[in-house]
């Protein structure tokens, strides 16, 4: 910065020597950009008296030769027209040997320490010097123009300095702006070598051209700035794809009549671009839409209108707004390039009346909607970067059906994509037009599938699907979920595109809760490699709570339905399984969704005999922990006898809980916590039964007072079969227990009763209605 500034000041000196000599009460004020890119402002007044600028030099780099040398532009400048009389001798510039100063660290971070001196060609620049009236106009232009140094897009020629200066040779008053030297030319010399030839412009540079204008008139508006002075010679040309915005200017500058009148006389072309208002001194952002306006009507008819046509026309649209018509018909005759949009677009900008012109962001919808620009691919190119936000937002206002239109037009791109799937996620139920039918969606995930190595894309296509699907489950429980192929497969591959993204990994799993939530798809996603990618995610992400969480509600959700499915792969899983509900003990949700798990499994016959000691003490714990998940106590009972069924030792566990406790008085408190729920009671009667079926653990029911127990229930719940088949089995056996006790004699020991067949009211189970 301080080598730059210092560079500014030593060339300001030396083009005015006579301020610096004489002691001129007006010494040069610098006011300096802080980078290294700059823009320009307007010609005004009586003209602009302009003289080359040595390169500006980016920052942290210096001079090697002092500035006293730098009195005048290199001796190859590019010719300047209405160049003023020169202040000084110009002398040959030497080439600029540039070194790195000692800069901070984040500065050159890219050059090594050693480097050589190189020797660089630094952008050229101008400065354009606006003769001011007096000091007090000056001052005023100054002010309103230094918001300009602020400016950054990459299609305005931004400003590197301002500042005044008074040449005691013509006692006068100079605004001098130092700005970017556009060595391509400007629009209007494409649109006067068109006209030469009488030629049209080709329609793949207007798009591109176009697209970058309109974007950066979009800029300027949204930071309440007007240009005032737009028309192609303010358009310059930075390379074939590259155009930016130059000589913006100020009110001060563009209302002094006197000044303006002088002007005005001297080329009548250069105001015709001019809004009607304009003239008046009146200027507001439709003032630009009108010159943008003309500025496309002067590329779209100079194939068949000459200069001078091409003004009169211009001027007379200001009074007679009907003179555009027969060159709206003729556009179309000669099908000229792009007449389509812009034949739809004039008489909207080319109002008389502002109020009545469009805005500069339906200028840009209209014109990214039409068919020529859509089949564009240079104008989405922009420059190979990326549809400017302005344009995007502006095309993403309306309807959702206007949204989708964008979607689909752009397809391609990513940028795009990511700003309508936010709108989307902004937007009201109402406004998203929910529910969305299943073509719909095929349609959004289609668009998606091309941009799924995105990760922020994938993400919000996530998370738009659980509002979707989640909104449909919430207005009905029993609503059709769509299980198109399309879904299923957009979210696999979701996974193995990004297996390190554990927000993404997290919503997957829970938009296939949901889709699961139909039924019937375990088998299918076992083929694709589901319990696979489970085990490894498991395995990465075990300190990952949402994980975990979301994992075990996918595999309750799949399991329900599971009939013929591989099992060596769930008993893996179920060890896992345990893992997780080992490593957050405490954790309710997952002590639910886990238990439910591990339930399932057993019924699978997928937990090994070498996990029921482990498997029943997680259920007891879990049932200790939340007593008032309802959820948690029916699936814990349900998973305990399970096991029960199997094995005499899970049986004893169950009784003789741990050391000085038993889990018969657990199982008659959650009796208390829930006799009015017949669901709860009966799978408590069902772990009864089956405990009741081994001769050892009778006596343990006697002394628990466990017959009472179930007297009292099969009293109270006489209208459920399978209840009270529970507990008549239960009843039998302790009777039959204690009639084969030897009394006075020894009595032949009781046959073994008999397991009671048990079924599972998968039907009747909330968890089934999921």
């Amino acid at each position: 910065m301080a080598a730059a500034a210092a560079g500014s000041a030593g060339w300001s000196s030396a083009l005015a020597p006579a301020a610096a000599s004489t002691g001129s009460a007006r010494r040069p004020a610098l006011l300096c950009r802080g980078g290294s890119s700059g823009c320009h402002v307007g010609q005004a007044l009586k003209g602009p008296r302009r003289r080359r600028a040595p390169p500006r030099l980016p920052r942290a780099l210096t001079l090697q030769t002092p500035p006293a040398t730098l009195q005048g532009p290199p001796a190859d400048a590019p010719p300047f027209t209405r160049m003023p009389r020169p202040l000084h001798n110009p002398k040959p510039c030497p080439p600029y040997i540039l070194t790195v100063q000692q800069a901070p660290p984040t500065a050159l971070n890219f050059l090594p320490p050693t480097l050589p001196p190189l020797e660089i060609e630094a952008p050229p620049t101008v400065v354009i010097t606006v003769e001011c009236i007096d000091e007090h106009h000056a001052n005023k232009a100054l002010e309103e123009l230094m918001p300009l140094l602020k400016l950054q897009h990459p299609n305005i020629s931004l400003y590197h300095e301002m500042f005044i200066m008074w040449n005691n040779e013509i006692s006068s008053l100079f605004l001098c702006l130092v700005m970017d030297y556009a060595t391509r030319g400007t629009f209007q010399n494409v649109i006067e070598s068109k006209r030469k030839i009488r030629e049209s412009i080709d329609s793949e540079w207007i798009h591109t051209m176009m697209s970058q204008v309109m974007d950066a008139i979009e800029y300027l508006h949204q930071q309440n700035i007007i240009h005032r002075n737009l028309k192609p010679s303010n358009i310059a040309l930075f390379s074939d794809n590259h155009c930016k915005l130059q000589d913006l200017s100020s009110e001060a500058l563009m209302t002094h009549e006197a000044k303006w009148n002088v002007r005005a006389e001297e080329d009548p072309c250069q105001k015709s671009w001019m809004a009607p208002e304009a003239l008046k001194f009146s200027f507001t952002c439709k003032s630009d839409i009108w010159s943008l306006g003309c500025i496309i009507l002067d590329m779209a008819t100079c194939s068949f209108l000459n200069d001078t046509e091409a003004m009169y026309l211009r001027k007379a649209i200001r009074h007679h707004p009907g003179s555009l018509k027969p060159i709206l018909k003729t556009m179309e005759e000669k099908q000229i390039p792009c007449s389509e949009v812009f034949c739809l677009l004039m008489p909207f900008m080319l109002q008389i009346k502002p109020s009545e012109r469009l805005v500069i962001r339906d200028v840009i919808r209209i014109t990214f909607m039409s068919t020529s620009f859509r089949n564009s691919c240079v104008a989405l190119n922009m420059h190979r970067q990326a549809v400017p936000i302005f344009i995007t937002d502006v095309l993403l206002e309306g309807n959702m059906a206007n949204i989708l239109d964008v979607m689909q037009t752009f397809s391609n791109r990513p940028e795009v994509q990511l700003r309508a799937l936010n709108k989307l996620l902004k937007m009201t139920e109402e406004e998203l037009g929910l529910p969305w039918p299943t073509e719909l969606l095929e349609e959004v995930l289609a668009i998606m599938k091309q941009h799924e190595r995105i990760l922020d894309i994938l993400l919000n296509t996530c998370n738009l699907l659980l509002r979707v699907l989640g909104h449909a489950l919430a207005q009905d429980s029993e609503a059709e979920i769509p299980r198109v192929d399309s879904i299923i497969s957009f979210l696999m591959n979701a996974l193995r595109s990004h297996p390190g993204s554990e927000r993404l990994i997290t919503t997957v799993y829970n938009l296939l809760t949901i889709i699961s939530s139909q039924g019937m798809l375990t088998e299918e996603l076992e083929e694709r490699g589901l319990f696979k990618l489970i085990q490894e995610h498991l395995e990465n992400f075990q300190e990952n709570r949402n994980i975990c969480l979301a994992i075990l509600s996918l595999l309750w959700s799949l399991l329900i339905d599971a009939t013929d499915v591989d099992k060596e792969p769930l008993k893996t899983l179920s060890t896992m399984v345990t893992w997780v509900l080992t490593t957050y003990p405490e954790d309710v949700e997952i002590a639910e969704a886990g238990c439910a798990v591990l339930w399932l499994l057993s019924l699978l016959g997928c937990i090994k005999e070498s996990q029921f000691e482990h498997v029943v003490e997680l259920f007891l714990r879990s049932i200790q922990l939340c007593p008032r998940r309802v959820l948690l106590v029916n699936n814990a009972c349900r998973g305990l006898a399970s096991l029960a069924k199997v094995s005499e030792l899970v049986a004893f566990q169950v009784v003789v809980m741990e050391e000085g406790s038993s889990g018969l008085y657990l199982l008659q408190d959650m009796y208390q916590l829930y006799k009015d729920d017949p669901e709860v009671v009966e799978n408590l009667c069902m772990l009864l039964a089956y405990l009741a079926s081994y001769k050892e653990i009778l006596p343990e029911l006697e002394s628990a007072g466990i017959k009472d127990l179930v007297r009292v229930i099969r009293g109270r719940f006489t209208s459920s079969l399978e209840l009270i088949s529970y507990a008549d089995t239960v009843l039998q056996a302790l009777e039959a227990a204690a009639c084969s006790r030897p009394q006075e004699k020894q009595l032949e020991p009781a046959s073994e009763l008999e397991a009671p067949k048990v079924s599972f009211p998968h039907q009747e189970d909330p968890i089934f209605q999921r």
